[in-house]
């Protein structure tokens, strides 16, 4: 999947030559001198400097870049409006930014959340969160809920705990303990050697219907967007289908979406998602509306730019009973799955049970020097930011849960799908109106998650974006 503007930038820059585009910015560039012109790096910062004197949505703040020798990562980094921009990124190898926004990771398989053991010690422990089908790790005793509180025989701590975790991305053991329900406590396993493949994660994880008191539930989890991969373009975003199509067939009137662990990712398949949801919705309604920086909007082709929903037989709008969706959130919870949140709002009651999201309102476009074959990097730049079609967008500081809930203060993490799993119980109780029953819960310090790792944390990745003819 090619994910990039498509025409090129020798034909933005003769664009500019000839309707002295430079004069649109109000700001004056100051460029500090370039040093070591035979270094490789200035042809690279060229580029940088060219794409982002186009794109970056914060074109008026962006700051006076540093040498053009200077290291691309430097380099990058200097131009930024931080801390306003908080996801611009850049990366050394442009395929593998696209195969990890496709879901494929070099990896064992297993993600987890960390916390900090007790205040009266600096012991870390990580929470086995959920295993990926064929991974190595599947193929381990390994489960959610699992405790690892050593990588590769060495505890972890507030101070090694980052080292330890870069060392799984290669073969690595742990060391964990697992919850006997029998005695209530956790008890050590013997430790797990894990091999680490290229993996593809399919976003689908589970999906099953409930019936609780007359009232039939479909849940799905879903990881990230992405609507396929390579030589499968759409192969995720047709299961997705697959999934509404049973959910309509079998008669469902409730929806619950669980997003905790879902970062975002591509902008298509957030579309194709919400056109699965949104109520009586035809391909000329707004699913989304996307603003550029004041450069790209003087151009009539960058103003009144809307994303409309797609015309889905599976859609499932007319049958949810109250015209409301319950979606399961967490602090992880950002970006194209924000965009869902956002861009169904105007069309129905959307339901947020958990925690609060991230707030990450603007897109991305993974770019690639098309032009210099030695340069491999690629950049991930703001570059819209997104409204519904009522013109909203601010949720930048997360959408706040309806029903709050943290599955960390669970004494053990039951498996996802679980009607007694502490997220999934709050969302069935609100449907069903029932009290959900008393849990002895405990008080974790969450101190972070591996899926904040993964490049498609904090994305919301626009495609196909065209700039100007060639």
């Amino acid at each position: 999947m090619k994910v990039y503007f498509r025409n090129s930038l020798k034909a933005l820059v003769l664009l500019s030559i000839i309707f002295s585009l430079n004069s649109c910015k109000d700001k004056e560039e100051v460029e500090p001198p370039i040093v070591a012109e035979d270094s490789p790096n200035v042809a690279v910062n060229k580029w940088i400097k060219d794409v982002m004197d186009e794109v970056y949505f914060w074109l008026d703040d962006m700051k006076t870049p540093i040498a053009s020798s200077s290291d691309p990562e430097d380099y990058y980094e200097s131009l930024l409006f931080r801390p306003t921009d908080r996801f611009s990124a850049i990366y050394p190898d442009y395929q593998e930014l696209i195969n990890s926004l496709q879901g494929i990771n070099k990896e064992a398989g297993y993600e987890f959340s960390l916390v900090r053991e007790s205040n009266e010690n600096e012991n870390v422990l990580a929470f086995v969160t959920y295993i990926k089908k064929g991974s190595p790790a599947a193929s381990k005793d390994i489960r959610r809920g699992d405790v690892i509180n050593q990588i590769n025989g060495q505890s972890m701590n507030l101070n090694n705990y980052r080292t330890l975790l870069g060392q799984i991305g290669d073969s690595h053991s742990i060391t964990f303990l697992r919850y006997n329900a029998v005695t209530g406590q956790y008890s050590a396993q013997a430790p797990v050697s894990l091999e680490t493949v290229s993996l593809a994660e399919n976003p689908n994880f589970l999906d099953t219907v409930y019936t609780i008191n007359n009232q039939k539930i479909g849940y799905a989890v879903y990881h990230f967007f992405a609507p396929g991969i390579d030589g499968q373009p759409t192969r995720y975003d047709d299961q997705a289908d697959e999934i509404f199509a049973k959910f309509k067939a079998e008669g469902i009137n409730h929806l619950i979406l669980d997003f905790r662990y879902n970062g975002g990712g591509f902008v298509s398949s957030a579309v194709n998602l919400a056109s699965l949801i949104a109520p009586n919705v035809k391909s000329t309604d707004v699913f989304s509306k996307t603003k550029y920086n004041s450069f790209l909007m003087s151009f009539s082709q960058f103003q009144n730019n809307n994303t409309p929903f797609k015309n889905k037989s599976q859609n499932l709008g007319p049958i949810l009973s109250g015209n409301k969706i319950y979606i399961i959130t967490s602090s992880r919870t950002a970006s194209a799955s924000e965009l869902i949140i956002n861009g169904l709002k105007p069309y129905m009651d959307v339901v947020v049970i958990g925690g609060r999201t991230v707030g990450k309102n603007v897109g991305s476009i993974a770019l690639e020097d098309e032009e210099n074959p030695k340069n491999n990097y690629g950049i991930l730049p703001i570059v819209t930011r997104s409204f519904n079609s009522l013109d909203q967008s601010d949720y930048g500081n997360g959408f706040p849960a309806d029903v709050e809930g943290n599955e960390l203060s669970q004494p053990v993490l039951l498996p996802l799908g679980d009607t007694n799993e502490y997220l999934l119980k709050l969302a069935i109780g609100k449907i069903t109106a029932q009290p959900s029953g008393r849990m002895n819960l405990v008080d974790r310090l969450d101190i972070g998650s591996s899926m904040e790792s993964k490049v498609r944390f904090g994305r919301m990745i626009e495609e196909n974006i065209e700039l100007f003819d060639k």
